[in-house]
C-alpha cells in the first residue's frame, strides 16, 4: 500500500488502570468481541478509511492478535506499532509509523471507544476538505462549576464549551510536524496539539453512544448501548440468480450436498449453482456486488474451489456489520436430479455454514414445464433471496 489517501490511527497502548482490574480496558470481552475489536470493525467497514494502524503497548502483540482474532487478513489494516510512554508519544509514534504511505488526512481515535458509527467518522472526512482540522464533539448541557477546594468558586458559562470526542481529523503533514513540535511537552489531546501549532480546529457534530470506556463501571453503560443499538435494526432483502450447464461427470453438487447423476455442472469451481445464487443474495443485500467480485473466474486459486468458501465470505462479511442474516430461501430449477430427497440435507449444510437455525432456511424446486434449457436438461438455474437484519446506523 504505496498511497492511502485517508488513514485511521487507533491509539491502543494504554494501561487503563482506573478500568479497574482485567488487564487494559481495549482488550477486554464486550458482547463476545474485544473493545478494540469494535473499534476497529467501524474503520475497515467505512469506505472512505484506506487504512488503519493501530498503536499497542509493546506487551500486548499476544493480546492484541487474540482481540484481532478474524480482522487480521483485512487488507485495510496495516501491522500494528508500538506506542510510548503517554498517549502523545503513542500517537506521534503512529504517524510516524505512516509517513511513507503519502496520506493527505489522518483520523486519530481512541480504541477504548469503540461505538463510533460511521456518520461522525464521514463528518470529520468531509469537514477536512476545506480545513486542516476538525474533531467530534458535544456541546456541554450541563451547568459547570469551577472549584476552589471543596467549594464552588463560580458558575462557569457553558454557551461555547464542548465536549471533545474522537476521531480527530487532521492534514497529515500539519499534524505530523505539529506533534513532532510539541514533544515533550503535556498536551491532553490532538487537537491541542495542533491549536499548540497555530491549526484551526473544527468541531463537527459527534455523538452521546461514542463514549469512552474509562472506569469499570463504564462497561455497564457500554453493555446497555450495545444492546439499544443492537436493536435498532434495519432489513434488507437480496436477491440472487445463477445458472450452469451440464457435462460429462457422475454427480452435481448443489447446497452443499453431493447428488449421483448422469452429468454434472460446469463451472470454473464446484459449480455449486444453489450456493452461488444464495451468496449472490447475500452480497447483494448489503452492497458487496457479487461473487465475481471476491472471487474472480479468471483467478486460477478459485479453479475448482469448493463453493462453501464463497459463502463462509459473505456470511463474515455481514457479521463484520454486526448484522445477521435472518432468513434465505433458494429455488432450483431443473427436470433432474430429483431435489426433494435431498432438500434436507441442504438445508442442514446451509444452516452449518451460515451459523443459523436450519427453520431459517428454505429449500424448493420447481421444473420449467419441459421449457428452455432446463426442460431440455441442459443445465440447472438457481433463484436465492436472504434477508439480512444490520444495525439501523
Amino acid at each position: 500500500m504505496v498511497n492511502a489517501k485517508t488513514i485511521a490511527i487507533i491509539v491502543a497502548a494504554g494501561r487503563g488502570a482506573r478500568a479497574g482490574a482485567g488487564g487494559p480496558k481495549q482488550y477486554r470481552n464486550l458482547a463476545g468481541k474485544a473493545v478494540i475489536a469494535w473499534t476497529a470493525r467501524a474503520f475497515l467497514a467505512h469506505p472512505d478509511i484506506d487504512a488503519v494502524r493501530v498503536i499497542i503497548h509493546r506487551d500486548d502483540t499476544g493480546e492484541y492478535e487474540r482481540a484481532m482474532e478474524g480482522l487480521l487478513d483485512e487488507a485495510k489494516l496495516l501491522s500494528p506499532v508500538f506506542g510510548g510512554a503517554e498517549r502523545q508519544d503513542s500517537v506521534r509514534l503512529g504517524l510516524e509509523s505512516i509517513a511513507e504511505l503519502n496520506s493527505e488526512r489522518v483520523l486519530i481515535h481512541d480504541a477504548a471507544r469503540p461505538f463510533i458509527d460511521a456518520a461522525t467518522i464521514s463528518r470529520v472526512i468531509d469537514s477536512l476538505s476545506d480545513g486542516d482540522g476538525a474533531i467530534a464533539a458535544l456541546p456541554v448541557f450541563d451547568t459547570i462549576k469551577r472549584a476552589a477546594g471543596a467549594a464552588i468558586e463560580t458558575t462557569v458559562p457553558r454557551e461555547a464549551l464542548w465536549r471533545a470526542q474522537t476521531p480527530q481529523g487532521f492534514g497529515f503533514d500539519k499534524i505530523l510536524a505539529a506533534h513532532r513540535e510539541a514533544e515533550g511537552k503535556v498536551l491532553t489531546d490532538d487537537a491541542a496539539v495542533a491549536e499548540a501549532a497555530g491549526i484551526s480546529v473544527k468541531l463537527v457534530s459527534g455523538s452521546p453512544d461514542n463514549m469512552k470506556i474509562t472506569q469499570a463501571e463504564d462497561f455497564g453503560m457500554a453493555e446497555l448501548i450495545l444492546g439499544r443499538k443492537r436493536s435498532q435494526m434495519e432489513y434488507r432483502a437480496g436477491h440472487g440468480f445463477d445458472v450452469h450447464a451440464f457435462e460429462d461427470g457422475d454427480a452435481v453438487i448443489i447446497c452443499g450436498v453431493e447428488i449421483p447423476h448422469e452429468k454434472k455442472l460446469k463451472g470454473h469451481s464446484d459449480a455449486d449453482v444453489g450456493m452461488h445464487a444464495l451468496t449472490d443474495a447475500i452480497l447483494g443485500a448489503i452492497g458487496e456486488g457479487d461473487i465475481g467480485d471476491h472471487f474472480p473466474p479468471t483467478d486460477p486459486q478459485w479453479k475448482g474451489a469448493r463453493s462453501h468458501i464463497f459463502l463462509e465470505k459473505a456470511r463474515d462479511i455481514v457479521a463484520d456489520r454486526n448484522g445477521r442474516i435472518t432468513h434465505c430461501d433458494v429455488t432450483l430449477m431443473c427436470e433432474a436430479p430429483k431435489i426433494g430427497p435431498h432438500r434436507g440435507a441442504m438445508r442442514t449444510a446451509l444452516a452449518e455454514i451460515l451459523n443459523i437455525e436450519q427453520a431459517r432456511i428454505s429449500v424448493k424446486a420447481t421444473t420449467t414445464e419441459q421449457l428452455g434449457f432446463t426442460g431440455r436438461r441442459e443445465g440447472i438455474a438457481a433463484m436465492a433471496t436472504a434477508t439480512i437484519a444490520l444495525p439501523a446506523s
